[in-house]
């Protein structure tokens, strides 16, 4: 039975030679797309393995009080602005994004002009850089609403930068439903409404997830713009008008001081964990919710 199976496979592989001898374009971007991913795995594997080798060494019990102070240099009100940030920005940006891509797919008309002015709009607002987000954030949230530097000002601002890609990956996504979907729905009697938060919706739930696995990843990352707008106060803020820092602005504090490099790389340590853990779980929410979407 092995000795089949080995049969088969070596004949595949024999077939695709064969293939690809006959067609030397392919077997040239099939080159290229295995070096490109390995590229990408090694550069993925080599910036981790510098962080947990600099930051591994240097992690301790002082870094995770619940109090900062210069002495410890305590990362744990940071960990919790972080996660504060990311809830308080997805909670902006999230049915804001959605709901306009289901108007943009579900409602509005083909060709539509206005449709088309939004996706310029978006397009044009993803390549924009975090920091010019930063001083508009400051100039409108800060100043001109007197929200100051605080919890705020700084989901507000995230909620602008991330808005574009929660609306192009769910459109995409709810596009990519077949129509057949939609037209059995309607041929049963139901409403636009409730075909496209019961039939469209569940079908685009892992896709519009993966614009807010995305999303997540930007805003844990992001430092530029939340410094003018969340402002670097080491604590943890009682309301979400006060201000506060997230890790990468607790790193970049670190580091600019040029005093504590070594907490500086433990903070990189657990910024890399929590991203990865944030990932990981989103991505077993998708499966399991589109599994059991499939079941129904």
């Amino acid at each position: 039975m092995t000795a089949t199976i080995s049969l088969h496979k070596f004949n595949k592989i024999f077939k695709n030679w064969q293939s690809l001898k006959k067609h030397p374009a392919s077997m040239l971007v099939r080159i290229l797309v295995w070096l490109s991913a390995i590229v990408t795995i090694g550069i993925m594997l080599m910036l981790a393995g510098y962080v947990l080798i600099k930051g591994v060494a240097h992690l301790k019990p002082s870094l995770f009080a619940w109090t900062y102070t210069s002495d410890n240099c305590s990362m744990t009100p940071a960990l919790i602005n972080t996660v504060l940030m990311t809830f308080l920005t997805l909670l902006i940006a999230v049915p804001i994004g959605v709901f306009s891509a289901i108007y943009m797919v579900e409602y509005a008309r083909r060709g539509n002009p206005f449709v088309k002015v939004v996706r310029t709009t978006t397009e044009t607002l993803s390549g924009i850089p975090s920091i010019v987000y930063g001083l508009f954030g400051y100039l409108i949230f800060v100043v001109a609403l007197k929200f100051h530097l605080s919890m705020l000002s700084g989901a507000l601002t995230l909620a602008i930068m991330v808005l574009p890609t929660i609306m192009r990956t769910t459109e995409e996504a709810l596009l990519s439903v077949p129509d057949a979907y939609r037209e059995g729905s309607f041929g049963l009697g139901a409403g636009r409404l409730r075909t496209v938060f019961k039939v469209v919706l569940p079908e685009a739930l892992p896709g519009i997830l993966s614009g807010v696995i995305l999303s997540i990843g930007r805003i844990v990352g992001e430092t530029a713009a939340l410094i003018y707008t969340a402002g670097t106060v080491p604590g943890i803020p009682k309301t979400v008008m006060a201000s506060g820092r997230t890790l990468s602005i607790h790193m970049y504090s670190l580091l600019s001081e040029g005093l504590h490099t070594e907490e500086a790389y433990a903070t990189a340590v657990v910024l890399l964990v929590l991203v990865l853990l944030i990932n990981g779980l989103s991505e077993l929410i998708a499966r399991k919710i589109s599994g059991k979407d499939r079941l129904k």
